[in-house]
């Protein structure tokens, strides 16, 4: 077992290393609590060449924690558009809340009282108390255990949580008290350009090369060790993609569950044939005014599979089915929902303004 037997010595390279060769991220122009908060809530299980808009429109909306926990939940919503997780959003904005009834509107500043808020785990905690405080304390995600398990030639399954949590603790020691935010950005920076999830890594570039037992036992192919995820469930629905000569057609899903509180397109919770859905469209009073057009869209979430049959149409109706509204560009339209319409796009729609 090698794991406490690494040399220290790797330390100094990272973070000499990070310093010249750190991408230029619009988070990392600022060591803001509240910048730093909201960049690592939408980082989680999303690119970084998709966080960069979403941030940028963010902060220029709700630049503080006061406007955050203010923010009207469909503007918030319609800002995380296309975000999926929208958990997360809610999370921030019940944190912000908390943020001001408990800590005076300032963020907590230790690693502890941030474990304290909604939506903020170990890693996050990590991240904000060592980069905007300066605490000595890691943030062990995906790639820090990526980075570890060839570091130290660890055989265990990275996503099993007894294995982060001795990484965590193993860390906990030797992180640069003077400079702890940079040697937690340093890692993660290393796993997501160098120490490659997908592919070879790029080995040649890496600077704790000489430390790597992984690479000097030629692993680095094998290693680490990701367990198999849980098959997804499937879920099989029709979902009706209705206009009228107002917009499309839709209405708000429960407060609880997938996509809580959300906008929706119609749906129901089987496939129906063409005929049940023309069955369907005059239960509702609605009546087409051209053709019928029916396609297939498949949208994953991270434990649930949604296998859809579009139903598309243009319809009249003399009164809204109870609960219906029209949808327009103020209304968050899940990803899930948005697919299902032939042009990606709501009627007349235009861009979010800040």
């Amino acid at each position: 077992m090698l794991w406490y037997t690494v040399s220290m010595d790797w330390i100094q390279p990272l973070t000499d290393w990070y310093k010249h060769n750190a991408r230029d991220l619009p988070w990392r122009k600022t060591q803001s609590a509240y910048a730093v908060w909201i960049s690592e809530i939408m980082l989680q299980q999303t690119r970084v060449a998709a966080v960069i808009p979403y941030y940028e429109r963010f902060i220029a909306a709700l630049p503080d924690i006061a406007s955050l926990a203010a923010a009207d939940d469909d503007r918030l919503h319609k800002l995380w558009e296309g975000l999926g997780y929208y958990s997360r959003a809610r999370n921030l904005k019940r944190a912000a809340a908390e943020i001001i009834d408990r800590f005076g509107g300032e963020m907590p500043q230790t690693y502890e009282e941030l474990l304290t808020l909604p939506g903020i785990g170990e890693y996050t905690a990590g991240a904000i108390a060592s980069i905007a405080f300066g605490e000595a304390v890691p943030a062990v995600d995906g790639n820090v255990l990526r980075v570890w398990a060839r570091l130290h030639a660890d055989e265990r399954d990275i996503r099993n949580p007894a294995l982060k949590k001795e990484v965590r603790a193993s860390l906990l020691p030797q992180i640069p008290k003077e400079n702890a935010g940079v040697f937690n950005a340093a890692l993660m920076e290393l796993g997501a350009m160098i120490c490659l999830p997908n592919g070879a890594p790029k080995c040649d570039d890496c600077p704790v090369k000489p430390f790597c037992e992984a690479y000097r036992q030629g692993r680095t192919a094998e290693l680490p060790v990701v367990g198999a995820k849980k098959a997804r469930r499937i879920e099989r629905k029709t979902v009706f993609a209705l206009s009228t000569e107002q917009g499309l057609l839709g209405y708000r899903r429960p407060n609880t569950g997938l996509l809580a509180g959300l906008w929706q397109l119609p749906e129901i919770g089987r496939e129906l044939s063409d005929a049940e859905a023309a069955i369907w469209l005059g239960e509702h009073h609605l009546r087409p005014t051209g053709e019928i057009r029916f396609y297939e869209r498949k949208h994953i979430f991270t434990h649930i599979e949604w296998h859809m049959r579009v139903c598309a149409a243009n319809v009249a109706m003399e009164t809204l089915p109870e609960g219906w509204v029209i949808l327009d560009e103020s209304h968050a339209l899940p990803t899930a929902y948005r697919i299902c319409l032939e042009n990606g796009s709501m009627p007349n729609e235009q861009p979010v303004l800040s």
